[in-house]
């Protein structure tokens, strides 16, 4: 899920003019954002995008898990209200969720059907009586790493990294010491999708970011590894529902 809406993005510290403020967590490689939603008459959401990213919301007195997505997702926001969120790397949600990525992909799910439900009641009245939810999210991420029954996998980050380079599946299977279809079991429990999947997923998040940056198209095609610039059109279209111009636009 992208920072443009309920989640996802793994940036950095980010402000936009549509009520979406961001900074760097306390759980290393996770994001800490809030959205507000304007008051008075609503307006069109901006879309949340694909990014291999997994998070756990505070939104209307509930805690909720959304999963990566593989299309753009339009959230529904009521005018005034406040999403609170902790965006996890790529691939460290289901350390902290208890379940594998692609049991989530494209969805919003209640912490109560993952969780027992009065572990997640006694949650939910901690986070409602705080000023700082966002505070009581990276706690409840934190504690839950700690008493996990073991570790992520060791090579999410070297996988994503590789594919996130333009590097071919068998090549990533070779880093990391496993043939193709373990390579693929693996990035569905920790991304949700499988590695070419993946690849677009990681492209696209780094063709925004250059775009974004002021970069002219024709060069991030080149430098985010598509093939020319209306590979680059073709790709952010299927993936984010709109053109390039669109979704690289401050908001």
């Amino acid at each position: 899920m992208s920072a443009d809406g309920d989640g996802g993005g793994c940036r950095s510290i980010e402000g936009r003019r549509d009520g979406y403020r961001e900074r760097p967590s306390r759980l290393s490689g996770a994001v800490l954002w809030v959205k507000r939603a304007p008051g008075g008459v609503p307006e069109a959401p901006r879309p949340v995008l694909p990014d291999g990213c997994t998070d756990l919301l505070w939104m209307d007195g509930r805690l909720i898990v959304a999963g990566p997505d593989t299309t753009a997702h339009i959230p529904a926001a009521r005018p005034g209200s406040v999403v609170v969120g902790l965006r996890f790397a790529p691939g460290q949600g289901p350390a902290v969720v208890g379940v594998p990525a692609h049991v989530l992909r494209d969805r919003r799910v209640p912490l109560t059907e993952l969780w027992p439900r009065d572990l997640v009641e006694r949650l939910t009245g901690t986070v409602a009586g705080t000023g700082s939810p966002g505070r009581v999210l990276e706690e409840i991420a934190l504690r839950r790493l700690r008493e996990a029954a073991g570790p992520s996998d060791p090579a999410r980050g070297v996988i994503a990294a590789a594919l996130g380079r333009g590097r071919s599946v068998a090549e990533v299977a070779g880093t990391v010491g496993v043939g193709e279809r373990q390579l693929h079991r693996r990035c569905l429990e920790a991304f949700g999708y499988g590695p070419k999947m993946l690849a677009r997923v990681l492209r696209l998040v780094r063709a925004l970011e250059l775009a974004r940056g002021g970069m002219p198209y024709a060069d991030v095609a080149a430098r985010a590894g598509y093939a020319d610039q209306a590979h680059l059109a073709r790709e952010v279209k299927a993936l984010a529902g709109a053109p390039l111009g669109v979704i690289a636009a401050p908001g």
